[in-house]
């Protein structure tokens, strides 16, 4: 396989290896004189970074590429964009509005595709996530993560996908209208986040408004206000270690205590974006551990 669009596209064996290969420090340099190109429709601080050093670390040299350069989708096909950036390039990244253009990308060309984000999937978060559950507990088998907020959205799909096909247990705490459109096993999807996070070893949660939603942002919040994670909900569960995609919104989906308290693992996760994105590229260029 050429591409990484889903945590599903990986299966069992293929997101067990990218994770043991995130932890080996040293991965040769299967990208040396190579060219990888970074398509942003959508900007990102964590990814653009965490993309670019992996790249380098690999011994490949990134090309971050703005959505004006590309046009995808209007100016140029995405099949065209795919196909232009194969002739230059090695790996073909990008980050999208629409998971159909990484479909028609992949489709269109046999160079390594590797979804940096799009509305339906976002694989690389969900290897973070896992890498920092089993570097914090020392497994991942049986670890019990709650998920309060949106659960209708790319990093809640693509965490429950991982659970799914590495036996993590994952309680899912929306709003009615607001839950995962899809069923999944070890998954469970419950209206109260009390009810969640009882006897959870991970609490996560997400901003309550991403990138698109600005209209939806006044409904969004008075849907969501019981879901909060602060110190009284992380209260339920005290064990528990805390993650967040990033950015935050403190006082929204969750409080400053929580987020910058002791219990928070957030910059953990953070680090460990470059260190899953480069065991993601490793292996799209074939390294195996």
């Amino acid at each position: 396989m050429t591409y990484l669009l889903t945590i599903a596209d990986l299966g069992r064996e293929g997101l067990s290896e990218i994770l043991a290969l995130s932890e080996l420090p040293d991965l040769g340099l299967p990208l040396a004189g190579k060219g990888v190109a970074l398509v942003f429709q959508k900007p990102s601080a964590r990814t653009r970074n965490s993309m670019e050093v992996a790249t380098v670390q690999l011994g490949g040299h990134p090309v971050y590429i703005q959505k004006e350069e590309v046009g995808l989708g209007s100016r140029e096909s995405a099949e065209d964009v795919a196909r232009t950036l194969a002739c230059f390039h090695s790996v073909i990244a990008a980050r999208v509005m629409d998971h159909k253009d990484l479909e028609a990308m992949a489709a269109a060309t046999d160079k390594p595709l590797l979804n940096m984000l799009s509305d339906r999937a976002h694989p690389l978060q969900a290897l973070a996530d896992l890498l920092t559950v089993r570097q914090l507990l020392g497994r991942l088998e049986g670890a019990r993560i709650a998920y309060v907020g949106d659960g209708d959205n790319n990093v809640c799909r693509s965490l429950a996908e991982a659970c799914s096909l590495l036996g993590l247990e994952l309680r899912i705490a929306s709003p009615e209208g607001y839950g995962l459109d899809e069923a999944y096993e070890n998954v469970t999807q419950l209206a109260d986040p009390a009810e969640a996070v009882e006897g959870a070893d991970i609490v996560y949660t997400d901003v309550w408004v991403s990138m698109g939603q600005d209209e939806e942002a006044e409904a969004r919040a008075a849907a969501f206000a019981a879901y909060r994670v602060d110190e009284a909900l992380m209260g339920r569960c005290p064990d528990a270690r805390f993650l967040h995609c990033l950015p935050a919104r403190r006082g929204e989906e969750v409080s400053a205590g929580v987020i910058d308290g002791p219990r928070s693992a957030v910059w953990l996760q953070v680090e460990n974006r470059m260190h899953t994105a480069r065991g993601a590229l490793a292996w799209l260029m074939g390294v195996r551990s």
